[in-house]
């Protein structure tokens, strides 16, 4: 049985600011509109669908694969701009990234408040943890 991860709906209070922001981020392709959402392509056939639900949402946690060039880019990418991130998902390690499971991981906020991450290594990848 092969089972693939092909879309999720991402809860947005501005979907253009929230979709632009993931596709700036990431250094993703931009954004394509698609009925009432705005969709984020990534690898593997994967897409982000963004939509303003109307209705207050609870933040989420989206996790990232990525690579260690791309992590450089990323990290690049939020020291630019000023955004608080975190070596951890609990906030007490600020302005810094982690160097958890042998690779890099960094916590950022979007615009609407769900909790972005990237890591260079999947959890419990370092035989040495």
């Amino acid at each position: 049985m092969t089972t693939l991860f092909n879309h999720t709906i991402v809860a947005a209070r501005d979907k253009q600011e929230s979709a632009s922001f993931f596709t700036e981020m990431f250094d993703l392709p931009p954004v394509e509109p698609g009925g009432p959402f705005l969709t984020v392509y990534l690898d593997a056939g994967v897409t982000l669908l963004f939509a303003e639900p109307g209705i207050e949402f609870p933040p989420q946690h989206y996790a990232f694969l990525v690579t260690e060039d791309d992590f450089d880019g990323i990290y690049a990418r939020i020291r630019a701009v000023g955004l608080d991130h975190w070596a951890d998902p609990h906030g007490k390690l600020p302005q810094q990234y982690n160097t958890n499971h042998g690779g890099r991981g960094v916590y950022f906020l979007d615009p609407s408040g769900h909790y972005l991450e990237a890591i260079t290594q999947p959890y419990g990848a370092d035989p040495q943890k």
